[in-house]
């Protein structure tokens, strides 16, 4: 009888967490003004990485210029 109720304890408790858990997606991802978090986490990687390669271009020209004139 112990183990049952202790089975049927960790069930609800499992439950209860993902319930929880999902709830509280739902509402965070419900107060998002327009635009999903995968989307805006999609935007931003795309502007980091646009960052990036145009500081490493930059830095390609400094080093070609610095080259020609040595």
């Amino acid at each position: 009888m112990g183990k049952v109720l202790t089975a049927v304890l960790g069930l609800a408790l499992l439950g209860g967490g993902a319930w929880y858990a999902l709830q509280r997606t739902a509402a965070v991802d419900s107060s998002a003004s327009g635009s999903s978090a995968p989307k805006r986490q999609l935007d931003n990687v795309r502007g980091a990485a646009s960052r990036i390669e145009s500081e490493a271009d930059a830095r390609a020209k400094e080093l070609e210029a610095k080259m020609r004139t040595d």
